[in-house]
């Protein structure tokens, strides 16, 4: 197919302010550089070449921002959507652009740098290979992002790559040392008793797995989404322990269940609410579906996650990403509900001087805790901002302490952050409980589509700091896009307004693992198997093998259970709100899972009980060990000076820049934040919501 790309200038990509902060980091690279500029240049592809009319109208379109004043020479860094990839900008705006009545394939929008060098005593400046290596890495996310050094180079984002193959280890062949070594090269974190599992599993299904089933298990069954170390059977100083440290916390709740409706069992807890006052869409005719208020009885959902292994390997989209997967939780528990208000706390080691700061400290691929502290909460409120939640709380902490131990010192400190995320919202009390839908029901996927994003994220997030190879660390990091969650949250709201008629039958996120983990979730808490098709998950990536399509964890996804009948009413739903969807499995009587790949060998057949069964327990035999602390001594403190180290410690000083980087009002059902008084202090410690806009 002839194709027809043209570039058109567009406005400034930077600004002074941002300028300026980047430019300290490139000097470091090369002290000759006294200056950073960026604009936008769009590529436009079209089946045929533009007129001069059509020019016009298209720079018309595409004219937005502050004008570009920066340089027009100067070394040249163009930054573009990662080749291969199909950037949400570019979705969104082929999107506007068809609605505007433009014939288009695709426009995308690059960033061009250009960087300003100061001539030497020999003549102009340049930068080597190297450092211009260097400098890319600063301009752009290698996630999300390619980094070329010409606007021809940037064409390439049209090039439609071959998928990559599928593979199988060895089993039947090799034995253990084969999947000992496919476990360590792709990162799958399988503890021995789990190895020896599948290769019994394999050698009794008489095949060897595929490379897919294995990223699938991985995922199905880390730490991350199992709690394999809070379900073991730990025995201390020799006495087997009757419960479990999950035991022990399900405990609370056998003890006191009152007022709770759901704990322990969905994404998210439910206890007890009140009737309220709230606005439904109801439709009068086809032409007018008005909002109106009705009293009906309604639920308080709550959740708090923690989303540590992604913010400590890059702190922005890891806490965005945080922040976006837990509002999905809330929004896919019981049948879908209304995420209201959200929280975000960090907890790190120590900020300046720390662990960080020594020789041998971190490794070189994890963030320090300044970088998370500075580029973290912007990420959370960023997502919550974005999404349209108010973000009313919080905590941040600092810890890190030397201890004396027998042999020698060590540091313990938060040397893995924990970033967490959490937050209320209200569900319908009838729409608490997901249904065991029957074989035949439709497995959708709802939401944004897939991409080399997030690769083993469940099993990665399962490893000690560090102990991961820093490409496979990087690669199990997502990136968030919060306009696609609002439309999907906006989809499952007109489902549950329809009360009893909501289409929806059961509904999921999709987080740790991707659909390898959500779709047999959804059809295994049913007691169903499933068949689904490979090609219908809809991606904006070419070049994916069949594991990359099934584990990424692209943000912004639901799975779904909807009756055939229903379909199109789900459809209508979905094209008013302008959010992706698409039909990808069917659930089935037989508890067998199924990937279809029309035309060759299927990347998954094995049974549910294989993969979801019963995989060994883990158990700790774990001893008391005794510390001995030195006396504490006081002598020579300088009281003064000992309470302004309390006061200015990051711990116990202001919050005020944690507070304010995000929209507190958003939704009109704000009651509290945590400005309080006259002089607004960020001191409350609890926030407050109103069930509606009648009451309270």
């Amino acid at each position: 197919m002839t194709q027809h790309i043209t570039p058109i200038e567009g406005g400034d990509a930077l600004g002074n302010f941002r300028a300026q902060q980047l430019l300290p980091r490139l000097q470091a690279i090369h002290d000759r550089i006294v200056g950073v500029s960026a604009r936008f240049v769009h590529l436009v592809d079209t089946l045929e070449p533009l007129n001069d009319a059509q020019l016009k109208d298209w720079q018309a379109l595409l004219t937005y921002g502050e004008p570009y004043q920066g340089e027009q020479g100067g070394v040249l860094v163009v930054v573009t959507p990662r080749i291969g990839t199909v950037s949400p900008w570019a979705s969104k705006a082929t999107d506007i652009a068809h609605n505007c009545g433009f014939a288009v394939k695709r426009v995308e929008r690059i960033t061009e740098y250009r960087l300003t060098l100061k001539a030497g005593l020999l003549g102009k400046a340049e930068l080597s290979a190297q450092q211009w290596q260097q400098v890319a890495a600063v301009l752009h996310d290698r996630m999300t992002e390619s980094a070329v050094a010409s606007r021809a180079d940037a064409f390439h984002l049209f090039t439609e790559l071959e998928p990559a193959p599928m593979e199988h280890v060895d089993v039947l062949g090799g034995g253990r040392a084969a999947l000992e070594k496919a476990n360590v090269a792709w990162g799958l974190a399988l503890a021995d008793d789990e190895i020896d599992y599948l290769v019994k599993a394999f050698n009794d299904l008489k095949r060897n797995p595929t490379d897919v089933e294995l990223m699938m298990f991985a995922q199905a069954n880390s730490e991350h989404c199992r709690h394999k170390i809070f379900n073991a059977q730990f025995t201390i100083d020799g006495v087997a322990q009757d419960k479990s440290l999950f035991g022990m916390i399900r405990h609370t709740h056998q003890t006191s269940p009152q007022h709770t409706v759901v704990a322990y069992s969905d994404n998210a807890s439910i206890m007890e609410g009140h009737e309220l006052e709230r606005f439904v869409a109801r439709a009068q005719s086809s032409a007018a579906t008005p909002y109106v208020a009705e009293r009906a009885q309604h639920h308080v959902l709550m959740k708090v996650e923690t989303h540590n292994h992604p913010t400590a390997i890059s702190p922005f989209p890891g806490a965005s990403t945080g922040a976006g997967g837990e509002i999905r939780d809330e929004g896919a528990t019981g049948r879908g509900s209304k995420p209201k208000a959200g929280l975000t706390g960090f907890t790190v080691s120590k900020l300046w001087g720390g662990w960080s700061d020594q020789p041998g400290g971190k490794p070189e691929h994890i963030a320090s805790p300044l970088q998370i502290m500075t580029e973290g909460p912007l990420g959370g409120a960023a997502f919550n901002n974005e999404f349209g939640r108010p973000n009313l709380l919080g905590y941040f902490r600092e810890y890190e302490q030397t201890v004396a131990t027998d042999a020698d010192t060590v540091q313990r400190g938060y040397h893995k952050p924990i970033m967490i995320a959490g937050g209320l919202g209200q569900i319908e009390a009838g729409q608490t409980k997901k249904i065991e839908f029957p074989a035949g029901t439709l497995l959708i996927q709802l939401g944004g589509p897939g991409m080399r994003i997030g690769m083993g994220g469940g099993a990665a997030s399962s490893m000690a700091t560090g102990v991961n190879a820093a490409d496979l660390d990087f690669d199990s990091v997502q990136r968030g896009n919060p306009e696609i969650e609002r439309r999907a949250q906006e989809v499952i709201n007109q489902c549950w307004m329809l009360g009893e008629a909501n289409p929806i039958l059961a509904i999921h996120d999709v987080g740790a693992g991707g659909l390898s983990n959500a779709f047999p979730e959804l059809t295994n808490d049913a007691g169903r198997g499933a068949r689904f098709d490979l090609r219908a998950v809809p991606l904006e990536e070419s070049g994916l093998a069949p594991k990359e399509i099934w584990s990424n964890e692209s943000q912004e996804r639901y799975v779904l259970a909807i009756g055939p009948e229903s379909l199109e009413q789900f459809k209508a739903f979905c094209e008013r709100e302008r959010c992706p969807f698409a039909v990808v499995g069917v659930a089935t009587e037989q508890r067998q899972l199924v990937l279809a790949d029309e035309g060759n060998e299927s990347p998954v057949d094995m049974p549910m009980d294989v993969l979801l069964g019963k995989p060994p327990k883990m158990h700790r035999d774990v001893k008391t060990v005794e510390r001995k602390a030195a006396e504490l001594d006081l002598t020579g403190v300088d009281l003064q000076k000992a309470v302004i180290d309390v006061l200015s410690h990051p711990t116990v000083a202001s919050k005020r820049f944690l507070v304010t980087i995000g929209d507190r009002t958003v939704g009109g059902l704000s009651h509290r934040d945590q400005m309080v008084g006259p002089w607004q202090v960020p001191v409350a410690d609890c926030a407050v919501t109103l069930a509606d806009y009648a009451g309270f």
